[in-house]
């Protein structure tokens, strides 16, 4: 009988230095890859959440503006930097309170708009005419503490129509520009009083027939 040998050898195979190259380079392309959608995903987050933001500021800013002007007594002026607001004859004197005043700013560079009140200041009488010659808010400025409600904080190019606002106008509008995506976009705020003080006026409209003392 003749006997059969088997020689069994254990083959193994190693990567070449071609290989592990190539590997690593496939490896290096997907995780780029995948980088740079994590990257457009968390962009495309951040756009969508500054646009929500700054959509949510102008509906308050909206609706904030809209229903002060719809109850306001009068409109008292407009100027580059300010929209000055009767804002209601609390204590039925037919006179303008400093606590009745309403000033809508739009700063020096006209890059925001924000309230300023004047809530804890004494009841005296405040002319109308110094409330259109900016007098009125120096004095108050300085003499009282203020209450700033920020609208919106970063627009520009804030304009009030029409731009010879009176007292005896009846409705105004403010429009803004706002950066959203880089891209800006023009918003318009429209509002027209409901209960206009006009009966209270002098002829020429200069001043408050109950305010010439």
């Amino acid at each position: 009988m003749q006997d059969t040998r088997y020689e069994i050898r254990n083959t193994r195979y190693a990567f070449t230095l071609a290989e592990l190259l190539i590997a690593l380079a496939v490896t290096s392309i997907i995780l780029a890859a995948v980088a740079t959608l994590a990257y457009a995903v968390s962009s495309a987050n951040d756009s969508a959440d500054d646009t929500s933001q700054k959509q949510a500021q102008v509906r308050y800013a909206t609706l904030r503006i809209s229903e002060l002007i719809r109850h306001c007594k009068l409109i008292c002026m407009a100027n580059d930097n300010d929209l000055a607001l009767w804002r209601a004859d609390d204590n039925d004197n037919g006179r303008i309170n400093p606590t009745e005043l309403v000033f809508i700013e739009s700063g020096q560079d006209r890059d925001y708009l924000r309230l300023l009140e004047f809530p804890s200041a004494p009841g005296w009488n405040v002319p109308l005419s110094s409330i259109r010659n900016g007098t009125a808010k120096q004095v108050l400025i300085s003499a009282y503490s203020q209450k700033q409600t920020v609208l919106v904080p970063e627009c520009s190019n804030v304009q009030f129509y029409p731009t010879d606002v009176t007292p005896q106008s009846s409705s105004v509008s403010i429009s803004f520009d706002l950066t959203e995506n880089g891209i800006d976009h023009q918003y318009q705020i429209n509002a027209a009083l409901r209960g206009w003080a006009g009966n209270l006026l002098n002829d020429s409209g200069t001043a408050l027939v109950s305010d010439d003392d």
